[in-house]
Formats: structure tokens, sequence, C-alpha cells
């Protein structure tokens, strides 16, 4: 049973935008090279979900936080991008920014 979410479609954009093939992805991470391109194929397409550490390791591969994969809008995976860029200082500015501008 193949299900789409916003998972398939934040990994196959990352690695787009990495301009990273299915295999090389799956390679890169520790997939053994003869299942690579399927493995990678079948979490692209819904097939089959990540444990979280293969999860982390694709992130970390496609330079994106583990977040980036389930957010709902490109709003959200774009904030979630340039926050996880922020040093720990930046984050506390942001937080206090954002919770002064609540109201």
């Amino acid at each position: 049973m193949q299900v789409k979410s916003f998972f398939t479609e934040r990994l196959k954009q990352a690695r787009k935008k990495m301009k990273i093939s299915q295999k090389d992805l799956g390679i890169n991470i520790g997939i053994d090279p003869s299942s690579a391109s399927g493995r990678m194929n079948h979490y692209e397409t819904g097939r089959h979900m990540p444990d979280i550490d293969t999860l982390k390791k694709m992130a970390k591969e496609l330079n994106v936080p583990v977040n980036y994969f389930f957010c709902e809008s490109e709003e959200s995976a774009t904030l979630a991008c340039l926050i996880d860029k922020l040093d720990d200082e930046g984050k506390c500015k942001l937080i206090q920014s954002l919770e002064s501008n609540k109201d």
C-alpha cells in the first residue's frame, strides 16, 4: 500500500535540490549499493517509512533538519531550514521576537 505524504514530497524535493540520485543518496547514508535505489524509491513513494536513524542520516546528507520532512507548507519548510541554520543565540532572539509579537 502506497501512501503519499508530506514526507514523500519533501524527501523527493530535497533530494532533487541537491541533484543526487536515489541510489547515490542511499549509498551515501550507508545502504548497500545493490538495494540503495530500491529502498530510497520505496521511501519516496510512501511504500515504506524509514526508521529514525535512517531519517536522521537522510536529513544530514540532504542538509535539512529532520522536521523539514514533515512540514505541511513550503513556508513552514523554508522556516524549518532557516531556523536550523541559526546558532543558539539567534534562535533565542527569534523566540523572543515572536513571543513579543503574539498579540
